[in-house]
This record gives C-alpha cells, sequence and structure tokens, in this order.
C-alpha cells in the first residue's frame, strides 16, 4: 500500500468523543510491569545470598514473570473486550499487590519466585494501555500518541536498576518491594480518579472474543508485526538477563553503578519514542520500523568490535547498548500501532496477543542469555544473541513494509 493512499481501515474508525484519560495516568499503569522487572534485577545477587539460594534460581524471578506476563495477555486482551478496559487494570494490579507483598515477606526463595508469579498480575496495566490509546485515537494518531506514552514509561526501567540498586546497598533488597507497593498504589488511585472506560464495543461474548485470535493469526501482517515487535524486544531482554553478570562478573561494577550504566539504554528509547510521537504521522509507520530496526543491529555489532579490538570500558557495552533502546523506541510503538489496526473492534485481544508474542520470545531471549555469558559474564556471545534477535527484526519488518504496501 502506498504511505499516501488512504487506510481503509482507519477510515472506518469512529472519532472517540468522551473524557480521555491524562497520559501521566497511562504512563504509570504501563510502568508498574517494566519497573518490577528493572528494580527486581538489581537486587537479585543480595536475594541469592540473603535466602541462601543460588544466582541462577533467584534468576528464575525474571524468567517466570515473563513467562507469566505471556501467557496472562492472553486472557487480559478478550476479558477487556468483554468487561471493559477499567476492571480488568484494577484485578491485574491488586494481584500486582498481592505478590508484592509475599515477597516483602518471603522466607525463602519459593516464596519469592511465587510472588513475583503474582506479580506479572501488573501486564493489565501494560495491554490496557495500549488498548486504550487504540480506543481513543484514529490509526495515524494513535502511533504518535503511543510513542509520547511509551516515553514516558520509558522512564522506569531507566531509573528502575539506579533505584534499586541504591536501596539494595543502602537498606536491603526488601526495601525494593516497599518501593513497588507504594508506586502501584499510586497508579490504583491516579486510576480511580482520571481512567474513564474506553471500550465501545464491550458486552461480546467471551467465546466469540476469543474467536477473534483465530481471525488474527489468520492475517499474515498481523504475524509478520508480532515478530517484529518480539524480535526487536529480544535484544532488550536479551541485555536484561545477561547484562548484570556482564557487569558484576566480566567488568567488577557494583549493583548501583550497573543500574547508572543502565541508564544508557533506557535513556535511548526514550528518545526513539519521543521521535516517534513527533513524526511517525507524518513519515509513517513503515519507514519508522525500517530505521529503528537498522539502527537496533548496529548497537552489539560496535560492542562486540570494540571488545575484539581490546576496548573494555563499561562504556564499551553500554553505551552501544543505547542505539538498541534507540531502535526499540522507534520500531516498538509503530508495530504495535500497526498490529492493532488490523482489526479495531478487538484491540484488546489483539494487544494480549501481541504482548504475549512479543514477552514470550523476550522471556526466552533472557533465559538464552544467562546461558550464553556463562560463569564468566562473556560480553561478547550476549551481544552476538542480540545481534541476531535484531537481524530476525530486520528481516521481518522489510517482508512487512513490502507486505502492507501489496495489501489493500
Amino acid at each position: 500500500m502506498n504511505r499516501h493512499t488512504p487506510d481503509p481501515i482507519s477510515s472506518r474508525d469512529d472519532e472517540w468523543t468522551g473524557p480521555r484519560p491524562a497520559l501521566i495516568t497511562l504512563v504509570l499503569f504501563a510502568a508498574v510491569s517494566p519497573l518490577a522487572i528493572n528494580m527486581f534485577v538489581a537486587s537479585m545477587p543480595d536475594i541469592a545470598i540473603d535466602l541462601g539460594a543460588s544466582y541462577a534460581t533467584i534468576q528464575l524471578g525474571l524468567s517466570l514473570y515473563l513467562f507469566m506476563t505471556a501467557w496472562l495477555q492472553l486472557v487480559i486482551g478478550p476479558l477487556s473486550d468483554v468487561y471493559g478496559r477499567r476492571p480488568v487494570i484494577y484485578t491485574g494490579l491488586a494481584l500486582f499487590m498481592v505478590g508484592t507483598l509475599i515477597c516483602i515477606f518471603a522466607q525463602s526463595a519459593p516464596g519469592v519466585l511465587a510472588g513475583r508469579i503474582m506479580q506479572s498480575g501488573s501486564a493489565a496495566g501494560m495491554v490496557m494501555s495500549r488498548a486504550i490509546v487504540r480506543d481513543i485515537y484514529p490509526r495515524a494518531k494513535a502511533a504518535s500518541a503511543m510513542g509520547y506514552m511509551v516515553m514516558g514509561m520509558a522512564i522506569a526501567p531507566m531509573l528502575g536498576p539506579a533505584i534499586g540498586g541504591v536501596i539494595a546497598e543502602l537498606t536491603n533488597w526488601r526495601m525494593i518491594f516497599v518501593a513497588l507497593a507504594l508506586f502501584g498504589v499510586a497508579a490504583l488511585v491516579l486510576g480511580l480518579f482520571n481512567l474513564p472506560e474506553t471500550n465501545r464495543f464491550r458486552g461480546t461474548p467471551l467465546r466469540q472474543q476469543i474467536g477473534t485470535y483465530k481471525s488474527l493469526t489468520r492475517l499474515p501482517l498481523f504475524w509478520l508485526y508480532a515478530g517484529i515487535s518480539g524480535f526487536a524486544s529480544a535484544g532488550f531482554f536479551s541485555f536484561v538477563g545477561g547484562g548484570p553478570a556482564v557487569s558484576a562478573i566480566y567488568l567488577g561494577l557494583s549493583p548501583s553503578t550497573y543500574g547508572l550504566y543502565f541508564m544508557f539504554t533506557a535513556l535511548g528509547y526514550s528518545i526513539g519514542n519521543f521521535l516517534t510521537g513527533r513524526y511517525s504521522e507524518r513519515h509513517g509507520l513503515e519507514r519508522m520500523m525500517i530505521e529503528g530496526a537498522f539502527i537496533t543491529i548496529a548497537g552489539p555489532l560496535i560492542t562486540i568490535v570494540l571488545f575484539s579490538m581490546g576496548i573494555e570500558h563499561p562504556l564499551a557495552f553500554f553505551l552501544p547498548m543505547a542505539l538498541v533502546g534507540f531502535g526499540n523506541g522507534l520500531t516498538l510503538p509503530n508495530a504495535t500501532t500497526a498490529a492493532i489496526s488490523l482489526k479495531p473492534d478487538a484491540a484488546g485481544a489483539a494487544s494480549g496477543l501481541l504482548g504475549a508474542i512479543q514477552i514470550g520470545i523476550g522471556a526466552v531471549a533472557s533465559v538464552l542469555a544467562g546461558i550464553v555469558v556463562g560463569a564468566e559474564g562473556l560480553p561478547i556471545p550476549l551481544c552476538i544473541l542480540i545481534a541476531v534477535g535484531s537481524f530476525i527484526a530486520l528481516v521481518l519488518t522489510m517482508i512487512a513494509v513490502r507486505m502492507s504496501r501489496r495489501t489493500p
């Protein structure tokens, strides 16, 4: 489809005339899940020592959280299309709060892992914030709004590791979960006052809503957009899963120092989302995705070259990773909007299935990252893994762009 040809899907969108939630409300809901990921990562070594468990066991708290988040999104989407966005968000955040309390008082590694599984209920905020954006904006404007929302949301992974590292060093790891509980309470309270129900299509029987997955899976473009989101995110989740080992073992950095260096990646992601919000409507979703894919793959390749030359400063590892974040910031909001826009009347189901695929691929990548870095925390194998995922995302992007221009 030519970029200047009117989109038949967006032309059918009805303009939203009701009250719109404040952007900060959607940002808080969407930020709970990534904040729970990033603040926890900084405390994994301390939790392992305190509870007498291996690091690999505690790292399951990251992988299990991601896998549960992926599965939950398959249910969250259809439920929100039936009952509305608000009930699903509040139920998910309630589960998150229960899981957080379990982690605070856990006396064993299984207790922490159980709490982490419950915390995955925060996925509701992440899925619903995307669906709400699509509820209230037509396709062309949704990518721009998504970019601004995710740019604000990127503050969570930007500050999360640093805050978590400082809390772990000054107090103890349990206080990290206390901070997460306070953040969850803030999101709940703000939502109660500022989140209208935006689902205009709710009420369809659940069986029929689940059936929309069937129609989505018959759309080749949906699979391509989902694959782009998944493999682009795989680079970030590989970095999250293996980066702490590279930082602590290979580079000898403290948790708080790791958190400070991690800000490069999150800052790159924030800038990429800002540019998406500013230029996506003007330049088109496809062009932004292509540019993002090329930028993402450049990051790990630069690190591989630098370390192969013997330049093993922390900046040689963390600074190129900012390109991974930057490229993701260009790719993910546009791929998400394109995928959800294929069926506007099932935005919740589409967002849930897309998120499940994206997080599921990311969860596998985080496990692989823990394996490839090994006991020595080797950075080059990790960067090769990131580059492979980014290359797959680039190939899928090129195919999707060509197919979308041919599809009426």
